[in-house]
């Protein structure tokens, strides 16, 4: 959960979170035991984790434009996926990591959902795949983290690890009171709570300025979970420091995986490991792919037919032959036809995609109102 001492916590405008019991006081909350990552290293081997898979997802909302920047040096997300893929990669046996980016929806690295194999590829495709981005927003992290739990239950309850990148906290907006909860935060509660019956631990590393006084409400007082499955790391902290790179690279990883080895245990005496659940996936969208035929700023995205279970939206891969323009006028979900109804959230889409849907693809807000655009 992170250094206590070194926290600061927002009082009124945030969200408050009310006490409720956890399924093992044991692990309600654990906490940071170690000071070096030779003694986590040793931790996890005793522990009996003889293999761990990374999955990592980069936030690529808006506000992340700058930090996003490619140079000849590595910018902070590349910073992070490289640190910690070269710590965790003596437990990873089969060295593939299954990469995303996420925004208002979630893409994978590569089509058919195919992962990376080491940290050095994911790396190579986020530098292809960040000149074609079209940043969006808002911010949750619900949508990575449910991909993550079903790729979890797809490998029959191996035990994972999600590297969440991210710049700024979950979005609250202007119109969430003080003490309440906005529509991004209760989804992203809600699937980190449903990721703590999962062998999967969840990792946010924060980069940029924040701010991150929720991120740290959520490490420290989410309700209700099997066990703390979450830690929050301030990447841009550790790494401004006035210390030797090598120093601040292992403070970083350090601050990052001192709670695997207590997690990984709970995980064990849970009886969470190799258990499958009668869960949906949900899928990610193709990777979007840049248009030699448009202007610069056009891009395509692999197109995908929608499905709706319940009030959540799922994509299913298809082959990339089947290709359309994604332009600022197209419906979010189709890629193709114009935004022709708007929903009571503000955002649109197009009568086709938006006639059917409960909650909306861009904020995850409970549908109410529908309004057709005309001319």
């Amino acid at each position: 959960m992170g250094n206590k001492q070194s926290r600061t916590r927002s009082q009124g405008s945030g969200p408050h979170f009310q006490p409720t019991p956890q399924a093992n006081s044991r692990y309600a909350r654990i906490g940071d035991d170690y000071s070096s990552l030779e003694q986590v290293t040793e931790a996890l081997a005793r522990a009996g984790l003889e293999s761990s898979n990374l999955i990592v997802g980069i936030d690529f909302t808006k506000s992340n434009e700058s930090l996003h920047h490619l140079g000849d040096s590595l910018n902070p997300y590349e910073q992070a996926i490289s640190i910690i893929g070269r710590t965790l990669s003596v437990f990873d046996e089969d060295n593939l990591i299954p990469c995303y980016g996420f925004g208002d929806e979630v893409f994978s690295f590569f089509p058919d959902d195919k992962p990376c194999t080491g940290f050095e590829e994911a790396l190579t495709r986020y530098r292809e795949i960040v000149p074609q981005i079209r940043l969006a927003g808002p911010t949750s992290f619900a949508p990575i983290i449910e991909t993550a739990i079903g790729i979890v239950n797809e490998t029959g309850g191996q035990y994972h690890v999600l590297l969440i990148i991210a710049d700024g906290q979950v979005t609250r907006s202007v119109d969430t009171n003080p003490g309440q909860l906005s529509p991004q935060e209760q989804s992203t509660i809600a699937a980190i709570v449903e990721a703590s019956k999962y062998p999967l631990s969840i990792i946010l590393v924060g980069v940029g300025d924040g701010p991150w006084d929720v991120m740290v409400q959520f490490d420290d007082n989410i309700p209700a979970r099997a066990f703390d499955n979450f830690q929050f790391v301030n990447f841009t902290e550790i790494m401004s420091k006035n210390v030797p790179l090598s120093q601040k690279e292992t403070e970083f990883a350090l601050a990052a995986l001192m709670e695997i080895p207590s997690q990984y245990k709970a995980t064990l005496d849970f009886q969470l490991l190799s258990n499958q659940r009668n869960t949906t996936r949900r899928h990610a969208l193709p990777p979007p792919i840049q248009n030699s035929s448009t202007t610069t700023s056009g891009w395509n995205y692999m197109q995908s037919p929608t499905v709706v279970q319940g009030d959540r939206m799922y994509y299913t891969p298809q082959p990339p032959s089947t290709q359309n323009i994604l332009h600022s006028q197209g419906c979010p979900i189709c890629s193709y036809n114009i935004k022709d109804l708007a929903f009571g959230c503000g955002h649109q889409a197009c009568y086709e995609c938006g006639k059917d849907l409960l909650v909306c693809p861009e904020c995850d807000m409970r549908i109410t109102t529908k309004i057709r655009l005309y001319g």
